[in-house]
């Protein structure tokens, strides 16, 4: 192996020198300055980055909070728009049952009414009944006919509540 060769170790060493100079010039000249550059370029397109997206950010976060501020607006409107229909209509729905319950009740009072003079008219249709039916019975069971003027007497006192 030619590298190891101790008689072309001195030239070996000598041109190792000149090179690592020739490239250290290249590199520190040229190469390191255009890498450097980029890297500067990185950094502030990376920091201006991170300034948009601050104030986007910033930008979403305002939006957010008017819409929050929009929706509980929205929410208290709906709520009181709510409300007031609510007892509008529950004022409503009170005055229908009030003006149901004064129709019925005087729907009730005619009925009413319409009983008792049902009930008169049946009391007054049971006189002339019972006198039909004692009739009928006296005569079956007699034979003879009763006088109608002492069966009504008869009947009368009866239905009043006394004896003959």
């Amino acid at each position: 192996m030619p590298q190891l060769d101790i008689s072309t170790f001195t030239p070996q060493l000598v041109w190792l020198a000149i090179w690592f100079v020739v490239l250290y010039l290249l590199m520190s000249k040229l190469a390191l300055p255009r890498v450097s550059a980029t890297m500067e370029q990185r950094r502030q397109r990376r920091e201006g980055d991170l300034a948009r997206a601050a104030q986007l950010k910033a930008d979403a976060d305002a939006a957010n909070a008017a819409y929050q501020k929009t929706l509980s607006e929205a929410r208290a409107q709906a709520q009181s728009t709510i409300k007031e229909t609510s007892d509008r209509l529950a004022a409503d729905a009170a005055e229908r049952q009030r003006a149901l319950a004064a129709t019925l009740a005087e729907q009730i009072e005619a009925a009413e009414r319409r009983i008792v003079a049902t009930k008169e008219q049946a009391l007054a249709e049971v006189r002339g009944i019972a006198v039909d039916v004692g009739r009928s019975v006296v005569e079956k069971l007699t034979g003879v006919v009763p006088d109608a003027v002492k069966l009504a007497a008869a009947v009368d006192s009866n239905l009043s509540g006394r004896a003959p």
